[in-house]
């Protein structure tokens, strides 16, 4: 009953793993993959000394780390108003509202951001001069980015994680609350004491597993929030849109397969790492 599963693991994840080899190679399209000659480390070398690689690098770290933090701290808190609300209706319907962001595609986001940012017609700009204010032109404001990519991502994100930690809340055995209220705790001690200690080891599989992406960008995000405005990429380019980018731009084959053989081996070291870490101190809530 396994083995289509398997068939179709090795079929789309392992076979291809063989391109890495364009990494190291000067690929000739018409020579092909293999038969294109090597070049050793010079791709890594013409990635970095472009002066784009520790750009986008820095860029997709500090994205993923301001995204993992705000996306799981709201997934956390919203959880928690959830499951103290006492209305059964007002819960379900507070809950599919937080949860409906998630079905939106990245490319109406990108609709909607352009229709509120945009200097000539945005929401923004036109309620600012509304009340004869200037319009702010927020596309030539690079790092005002960070703060709205962040925002989009954990409105979108927060609902579907907070899905996982109203479970994990759940599953807290009842008789723990109710012991509580005889000793006379308060809603907030329960959760500072009982409800946060108790999802602790979900909080921390979940960081582990967003960790090992922490050098992958969400490329729809990016590209559709974004899109093709160079006054924007010095703040916002990661390493998946200058992949994408170097790809339609120079038809470069082998340059954009090392940054991402370089953005692959990245995510496994720091996992890796930070693994081994929880492991030395928590053992329990280690991955493996």
């Amino acid at each position: 009953m396994a083995l289509p599963a398997i068939a179709l693991i090795l079929l789309i994840a392992y076979i291809p793993m063989a391109g890495i080899i364009l990494a190291f190679k000067d690929y000739r399209f018409n020579l092909g993959v293999f038969g294109s000659p090597w070049n050793g480390f010079e791709n890594f070398k013409y990635f970095f000394t472009s002066g784009t690689g520790l750009l986008v690098t820095r860029n997709t770290i500090l994205y993923n780390m301001l995204n993992l933090v705000t996306s799981q701290l709201f997934a956390i808190m919203i959880a928690i108003f959830i499951n103290e609300m006492r209305g059964r209706y007002f819960k379900k319907i507070s809950q599919s509202i937080i949860f409906l962001p998630f079905f939106i595609s990245w490319t109406i986001v990108g609709v909607f951001v352009f229709n509120i940012f945009n200097y000539e017609t945005g929401t923004l700009n036109t309620v600012l001069k509304a009340f004869n204010l200037d319009p702010v032109n927020l596309y030539s404001m690079p790092y005002v980015w960070v703060f709205i990519i962040c925002f989009f991502n954990s409105w979108k994100w927060v609902g579907y994680t907070s899905v996982i930690y109203i479970a994990s809340i759940v599953s807290i055995d009842s008789e723990c609350f109710e012991a509580a209220e005889i000793d006379g705790a308060n809603i907030f001690q329960k959760i500072f004491y009982i409800t946060i200690p108790s999802i602790m080891p979900t909080i921390f599989i979940i960081f582990l597993l967003n960790l090992g992406r922490i050098l992958r960008g969400d490329f729809q995000m990016f590209y559709q929030i974004v899109g093709n405005n160079g006054q924007l990429f010095d703040a916002t380019d990661v390493i998946d849109t200058f992949v994408f980018r170097s790809l339609i731009t120079s038809g470069d084959i082998a340059m954009p397969a090392a940054a991402t053989f370089y953005q692959s081996v990245l995510c496994f070291v720091t996992i890796m790492v930070v693994n081994g870490i929880i492991r030395k101190t928590k053992p329990d809530n280690a991955l493996f």
